[in-house]
């Protein structure tokens, strides 16, 4: 589809797509609309829409030279096209067009402005001066189906209590799996939000839906578990990542969020002789936030533990940092079982480096025990094979 010669055009981007859906689906209330400059002021000051919490202003302010010519050349009441890779996304009514100063912009989303963070020098390229608010219409309008599948999770099984997550599992890791057994077992229901980014970095996200799916099928009671995608756009980014990810979950349907201790928004600030978090400044959100242990493996405990509950020192902890056990399965480093499940990395090395040997069988059968039978082994089975051989402990 393309777009109609009769309006102006706007060309918007799949994360200003998203955001946009997000609200027409009614999942960002209290916002319910684009703002214009004066409700975009008043949320800058007060950080609050209708009495309830709202940590920056909704706008759109597409970048782009043409994008800026358009919107200055605006009148109130003008209908517009929003196109996103060459379709109509939808159809906006002009009510107001006003200039905003993009370095304040992403301090307000980042807590600074500094262009060597890879998130603000990422939005300060998609964010124009021209902000345009309206009414606006999708071409396509959908149910989110998100919504529907919490809400049939919550009927079939009854669920009085609903917990949230925000995963990205790159990768899913060993404290990953603690954390949500131990969600499990003060909840009814545990919905994943399965955070979705943008490009291709790092796993892929089809790679990351695999594994969670594996881990519940396998290892959960999975009538008690729900994975839905989350399109992990700008809005989510930031300091103000914690509030965003409560309203959206509360407008999901559920009652709680729970974060990690280590999670980069939860910064703790002092203020009126007390220590404060941003947790502090959520107003009128009906949603309950715990804060959840960080969980490292103690060598003395010889288990996960959280730090606050083991008497041992930083020295015996190994903290799960999923950068670097992703730069062990990126070198093709089969990373060790107490860091990982050993399933899990088979399955992401072999996606990660397919077709590495150039003989599997004859390595196969010259390096394990093997029943004498000829038969085709894939590379996932090769490295289940290896980790045994990793935890042969009888020679160490």
């Amino acid at each position: 589809m393309t777009s109609s010669r009769k309006n102006k055009t706007l060309y918007i981007d799949k994360e200003a797509t998203s955001a946009l859906e997000l609200l027409k689906n009614g999942l960002l209330n209290p916002v319910t609309a684009l703002m214009g400059e004066k409700q975009s002021q008043e949320v800058l000051t007060t950080g609050l829409i209708n009495g309830q919490t709202f940590p920056f202003p909704f706008i759109l302010a597409p970048s782009g030279h043409k994008n800026e010519q358009t919107i200055e050349s605006l009148k109130k009441g003008e209908t517009i096209t929003l196109v996103c890779e060459g379709e109509n996304f939808a159809t906006l009514i002009v009510d107001e067009t006003f200039q905003i100063d993009p370095a304040l912009r992403t301090k307000h989303i980042y807590g600074t402005d500094d262009l060597s963070h890879p998130g603000v020098l990422a939005t300060r390229k998609r964010l124009g001066v021209w902000a345009v608010s309206g009414e606006y219409e999708l071409t396509t309008p959908s149910t989110n189906e998100n919504v529907l599948t919490i809400q049939r999770a919550k009927e079939r099984i009854n669920a009085k209590r609903t917990t949230s997550l925000f995963m990205a599992l790159n990768p899913l890791h060993r404290a990953h799996e603690r954390l949500i057994r131990q969600t499990l077992d003060t909840t009814d229901l545990l919905v994943i939000f399965l955070l979705k980014p943008y490009n291709n970095t790092n796993l892929h996200y089809d790679i990351r839906k695999e594994t969670i799916e594996f881990f519940i099928n396998n290892f959960l009671p999975k009538n008690r578990v729900v994975v839905v995608p989350l399109e992990n756009s700008y809005i989510f980014a930031g300091y103000n990542e914690i509030i965003i990810d409560a309203i959206v979950a509360k407008n999901h349907g559920c009652d709680v969020l729970k974060v990690g201790r280590n999670h980069a928004g939860l910064g703790m600030f002092y203020d009126y002789d007390s220590n404060k978090s941003i947790i502090d400044k959520v107003i009128g959100i009906d949603i309950e936030i715990q804060i959840a242990s960080e969980y490292v493996y103690c060598d003395e405990c010889t288990t996960l533990v959280g730090k606050e509950t083991c008497p041992h020192g930083q020295h015996h902890h190994i903290s799960y940092h999923a950068d670097s056990i992703l730069e062990l399965l990126e070198l093709g480093i089969l990373p060790p079982a107490v860091l990982i499940r050993k399933e899990i990395s088979s399955y992401i090395l072999s996606k990660l480096l397919p077709n590495r040997f150039k003989n599997l069988e004859k390595l196969y059968y010259n390096t394990f025990a093997v029943e004498g039978l000829l038969k085709e082994h894939t590379e996932q089975e090769f490295y289940l094979e290896l980790m045994k051989l990793y935890q042969t402990t009888s020679l160490t």
